[in-house]
C-alpha cells in the first residue's frame, strides 16, 4: 500500500500520499478511495498555479492535514499557503482546502483538481498482475453544476457511481488532457472519464479563501451515503467513537504495571475500533465486526474475525457477540463446490466487489477454511463463559449443531478421521485452507510440498477444543446430556489418535500435518504451539513442545518463527515459512501460560512488545524472520497489512496470558520481564 496515509472509517478507507493526493497506482503501492472492494477514486491531484505545491508539513497520525505552498526562494517567498485537511466517513471522502495569502498585495490563485474513478476491483489491483475479462463494461463521466459524476455499468446487473461535489462550484470543468499520468499502471487520463476542475480565487491582502470537496461512493446494491460534513466534523465523530471503544472498562492499561504492554494494548484497541465494519446478523440486526485488515482485507473474515474477537473477549466482549452473529448469518446452507460451501460450514471471507458478483473470483462468499468452523464453536462457548450470559449460546444452538455436523459429515472427523482439506487452486481459490494459507506453506523438511487431503496439526487441536466446549454447552445450556457425552467421547478419541499419528518421537514434537497418504509432514513449525492452547497434547508433550519453541532456531527475540530456521523450506522473507506472525505468537503465549510455562510465556511476550515498540506500538500482520542477533530492530515484511485485526488484538492476548499465569502461580507476571 502507499507509503502515505491511510484514512479508515466504517468499512471505507482512502490511501493517499503524504500530502493528500491519489495517483491511481497498482500493486504494493495501490492508492485511492475504497468502498466494498472497489476503488471509487483513482485520481485526486491538487495543483496550484499549474504545478503541484511543495509540502511544508505532511499528513501525520495525529492530524489528517498538511501544509503546502507553491515553489519559492528565500528572496521570493511563496505568495500564499495551502492548508489541506481530509477525512473519510462511511462511503465518502471529505476535504477542506484553505488558501491563505502571505502577501500585502491582492493575489489570484488558480487551483485545479484532477479527478477520476476507475472502479477497479481490489483483486485487479494486487501485485499478481492478473487480468479479468469485463464484457459489456462502460465507464462514463457527466459534468454537474458543482462537480462531476462518474458511473460504471457492466451489463444489466452491475452499476456503481462516484459523485464529486465542490463548494464553491468550479469555474470550469474540462476533460483531462490525455497525458497518461496513471502512475504505476493507474487508470490514466484521456480515457474519456478523467476530469479537471478549476477555480480562480482572488485573495485580498493577507486574506483567505475556502474550498470544500466531497466524494460520495455508491457501490452496487447500496444507497447514497449521507453527506459527511467537514473533515473536522468527521474527525470529531470518529475520535468520539474510537475513544468510547478504547476507554471502555475494563481498560487494559489499568490491569498491568508494564507500561509498554499497556501502550501496545491501547494502540491495538484504537486500531480495532477503526477496523470495525458494518454488517448484519441472522435477523437483519446491525452489527460491527472486526475486519481482517488493510488494504486488501477490509471485510468479514471467518478465522481472522474469530481469533481477533477471542483475543479481545475479556476486554471487549461485544466484538465476539457481533462476530458470532455475523458468521451465523452467512453460515453455509447448501452444497456449492464453486465456493466450497457446505451446510453448517463457517465462511472464510465475504466480498462485495464486481469480480465476486460475476463469479470471476470465488470469494463473494467463500468457504475455503478448514478451521473457521471449529473456532466458531470455541468462541461461542468462550463468550458464554467469559460473560456469564448464555443467551447468545442459546440463540445460536441450531448454528452450533450444524457446525458440529459439518465437522463430522464433510470436514473429515467422521469415521475416526481428521479435519482435512484439499487444494482449491484449480478453482481459483486457496491451495491451503488453514491459517498458513499461502500455496507453498505446507512442506516436508526436505522441501517437497505436501499433497492430497491434508490434515494440519493445529486444526485438530481446534476441533478437539470445539468438541469439549460444545459438550459443555450441550450439558449446561441446551439441556442435552446425551449429546454432550457423545461429543466428549469423540473428543477423547480424537486426542488419542492425534497423539499416536502426529507425534514424532525423534523430535519430541508433532508433525506439521499428515498428507493425503497419511505420512507425517515432518517440518518443525509454529503450528505445534497452538496445541498448547487447545489442550490436545499430554502434559509431558506440552512441556517438550513449549521448551522447543524457545530455542534460537524458533525464537528470534521478537517472536517465534513460523518455521524453525535451518530447515530446507525456511525463508525469513516468506509469508509462512520463517516469518513471524504476532497472532500466531499470541496463541502460543496463551498456550504456554495454560501449561504453566510462565517464564517462556514472559519471554515471548517481551519479544513481541519490543517488536511493537519498534513499529510505533502497532504490531504489523507479519514480520521478517531475522533475529535480534542479526539486527537490533524488527525487520519489516515487505507486504504486511497494517493495521491488521488479529495483530492489533495480540497485545490483549498477551495481557490475558500473563494475568492468568500470574493468578495460577500466585504472583504478578504483568510487570515487564527482565531483558
Amino acid at each position: 500500500m502507499s507509503t502515505g496515509r491511510l484514512l479508515v472509517n466504517s468499512g471505507t478507507f482512502a490511501a493517499v500520499t503524504a500530502h493528500g493526493d491519489v495517483h491511481g497506482t497498482r500493486g504494493p503501492a495501490t492508492d485511492g478511495l475504497f468502498v466494498r472492494d472497489a476503488r471509487h477514486l483513482s485520481r485526486w491531484l491538487l495543483t496550484a498555479g499549474g504545478a503541484a505545491p511543495v509540502p511544508l508539513t505532511l499528513l501525520t497520525s495525529s492530524d489528517d492535514g498538511c501544509v503546502l505552498t507553491p515553489a519559492g526562494t528565500r528572496d521570493h517567498p511563496p505568495a500564499y499557503t495551502v492548508f489541506r485537511r481530509q477525512a473519510v466517513a462511511e462511503g465518502a471522502l471529505t476535504e477542506h482546502v484553505r488558501l491563505v495569502s502571505n502577501s500585502g498585495e491582492p493575489t489570484v490563485v488558480e487551483l485545479e483538481l484532477h479527478v477520476d474513478a476507475d472502479f477497479a476491483d481490489q483483486f485487479e489491483l494486487r501485485a499478481d498482475q492478473r487480468a479479468y475479462e469485463k464484457p459489456g463494461a462502460l465507464r462514463t463521466a457527466r459534468d454537474t453544476p458543482d462537480g462531476v459524476a462518474f458511473h460504471y455499468r457492466r451489463g444489466e446487473t452491475w452499476s456503481s457511481r462516484t459523485t464529486v461535489a465542490a463548494a464553491p462550484p468550479p469555474h470550469r470543468t474540462r476533460p483531462a488532457d490525455g497525458d497518461g499520468g496513471g502512475g504505476d499502471g493507474g487508470s490514466g487520463e484521456g480515457d474519456g472519464t478523467a476530469r479537471v476542475l478549476t477555480w480562480r480565487f482572488a485573495l485580498p491582502a493577507h486574506g483567505t479563501a475556502d474550498l470544500r470537496l466531497t466524494a460520495l461512493a455508491v457501490p452496487h446494491g447500496t444507497g447514497e451515503p449521507s453527506p459527511p460534513g467537514s473533515p473536522g466534523t468527521v474527525r470529531k465523530r470518529l475520535e468520539a467513537d474510537t475513544g468510547e471503544f478504547v476507554g471502555a472498562r475494563p481498560r487494559p492499561r489499568d490491569l498491568t504495571t508494564w507500561e509498554d504492554l499497556g501502550r501496545a494494548c491501547e494502540q491495538g484497541l484504537a486500531d480495532l475500533a477503526r477496523l470495525r465494519v458494518p454488517t448484519s446478523g441472522p435477523g437483519g440486526e446491525a452489527l460491527r465486526v472486526p475486519a481482517a485488515g488493510i488494504p486488501w482485507f477490509l471485510s468479514l473474515f471467518g478465522r481472522d474475525s474469530l481469533l481477533t474477537s477471542l483475543f479481545a473477549l475479556p476486554y471487549r466482549p461485544g466484538l465476539a457477540a457481533d462476530t458470532l452473529l455475523a458468521l451465523a448469518a452467512v453460515q453455509g446452507t447448501r452444497d456449492d463446490p464453486a465456493r466450497l460451501e457446505q451446510p453448517g460450514r463457517i465462511v472464510h471471507e465475504v466480498r462485495h466487489g464486481e469480480l465476486a458478483h460475476f463469479r470471476q473470483v470465488p470469494y463473494g462468499r467463500y468457504y475455503g477454511s478448514v478451521d473457521a468452523t471449529p473456532l466458531f464453536l470455541v468462541l461461542l462457548e468462550a463468550h458464554a463463559t467469559a460473560t456469564g450470559d448464555t443467551g447468545l449460546a442459546g440463540r445460536l444452538e441450531p448454528q452450533a449443531r450444524a457446525a458440529v455436523e459439518w465437522m463430522f459429515r464433510d470436514g473429515g472427523l467422521g469415521g475416526h478421521g481428521y479435519l482435512r482439506y484439499t487444494s482449491d487452486g484449480a478453482g481459483g481459490g486457496l491451495v491451503n485452507q488453514n491459517w498458513k494459507d499461502s500455496a507453498d506453506a505446507i512442506r516436508f523438511s526436505g522441501g517437497a510440498r505436501a499433497e492430497g487431503a491434508l490434515a494440519v496439526c493445529e486444526v485438530q487441536g481446534y476441533a478437539y477444543d470445539a468438541l469439549v466446549r460444545t459438550a459443555r454447552l450441550a450439558r449446561t445450556v441446551w439441556g442435552d446430556p446425551r449429546w454432550a457425552a457423545d461429543l466428549e467421547e469423540a473428543a477423547s478419541d480424537l486426542r488419542d489418535r492425534f497423539r499416536r499419528d502426529f507425534w514424532m518421537p525423534g523430535h519430541s514434537f508433532p508433525a506439521l500435518a499428515l498428507d493425503g497418504e497419511g505420512r507425517q509432514v515432518d517440518t518443525l513449525a509454529s503450528d505445534a504451539g497452538h496445541l498448547l492452547w487447545s489442550g490436545i497434547l499430554a502434559p509431558e508433550e506440552e512441556r517438550a513442545v513449549g521448551l522447543r519453541l524457545l530455542r534460537p532456531d524458533f525464537f528470534s527475540g521478537f517472536g517465534i518463527r513460523t518455521l524453525a530456521s535451518g530447515q530446507v523450506p525456511y525463508h525469513p522473507l516468506s509469508y509462512h515459512r520463517g516469518s513471524i506472525w504476532p497472532h500466531d505468537n499470541a496463541v502460543i503465549v496463551l498456550g504456554l501460560a495454560r501449561c504453566g510455562l510462565t517464564e517462556q510465556a514472559r519471554a515471548v511476550a517481551h519479544g513481541l512488545v519490543l517488536a511493537a515498540a519498534g513499529h510505533g506500538w502497532r504490531l504489523p500482520e507479519v514480520m521478517a524472520g531475522y533475529g535480534r542477533d542479526e539486527h537490533p530492530d524488527p525487520v519489516p515484511y515487505p507486504h504486511s497489512s497494517s493495521p491488521q485485526a488479529w495483530a492489533a488484538a495480540t497485545p490483549l492476548a498477551l495481557l490475558t496470558a500473563l494475568r492468568e499465569a500470574g493468578a495460577a502461580s500466585g504472583r504478578s507476571l504483568s510487570a515487564e520481564p527482565p531483558r
